[in-house]
């Protein structure tokens, strides 16, 4: 009888940014409130902007002014909102509840932990540092450090070599579609982070996730 081929042991974990590592929806929300307050725009409520932090500041900006503007206009609001984030990168924005337990519990484990994010490296890296995560990153992946953004698997593939691992040897952990759609692409196994930015109206049973956990505490047990 030939033995079944065991799975392939996880070794490396990497992490969507915002929504599934680090709570930042308090400062974008924060500097969205400012620019609406500088173009004399009705602020938002909190509970309708946290859903689509996670799509990028275009999104935000066509929340809160209408998705008609000029494109003129939307790339000068665009350009100022990510002025003033860039001034209030780290004021409230934390690693989520229970995540830095996890983070210690895979490094004891001496499973190595990364960064695949669609926010440009010159926001990436400082919030990484300002929460002190940059040094115990075994990378930081950013939409700048390939030509390519997610859902296409080539920053997967780059997270692959810089943490030494082979896809099918990592877990991509997000909060989106495109989250899932670039483990996916990349043979990587895929985790829905329940707990992040996911709007009421999605329905995540259609991204065919690995798996859905609802806090990070829930990661190791999978593991």
């Amino acid at each position: 009888m030939i033995p079944a081929k065991p799975a392939n042991k996880i070794s490396t974990v990497l992490f969507d940014l915002d929504g599934t590592l680090i709570d930042t929806a308090p400062d974008m929300a924060a500097a969205l409130e400012i620019l609406c307050d500088e173009e004399q725009h009705t602020r938002l409520p909190f509970s309708e902007v946290r859903p689509v932090v996670s799509n990028g500041s275009v999104a935000l900006i066509t929340l809160a002014f209408g998705d008609e503007l000029d494109q003129a206009v939307l790339e000068r609001l665009k350009q100022r909102y990510l002025e003033i984030y860039q001034e209030h990168l780290a004021i409230h924005s934390r690693l989520f509840d229970e995540m830095d337990q996890l983070l210690l519990q895979l490094e004891q484990r001496d499973i190595k932990w990364g960064v695949v994010t669609n926010k440009p490296g010159w926001l990436t890296e400082p919030l990484m540092q300002a929460l002190g995560l940059a040094q115990r990153a075994a990378c930081i992946v950013s939409s700048d450090s390939t030509e390519n953004r997610k859902p296409h698997p080539e920053p997967m593939y780059f997270a692959c070599k810089l943490t030494a691992a082979q896809p099918e040897e990592c877990v991509y952990v997000g909060d989106a579609r495109r989250d899932i759609e670039a483990g996916q692409n990349a043979g990587m196994k895929t985790i829905i982070a329940e707990y992040g930015y996911i709007g009421d109206r999605e329905n995540t049973s259609d991204w065919h996730a690995d798996y859905i956990i609802k806090s990070p505490s829930q990661l190791l047990a999978l593991l």
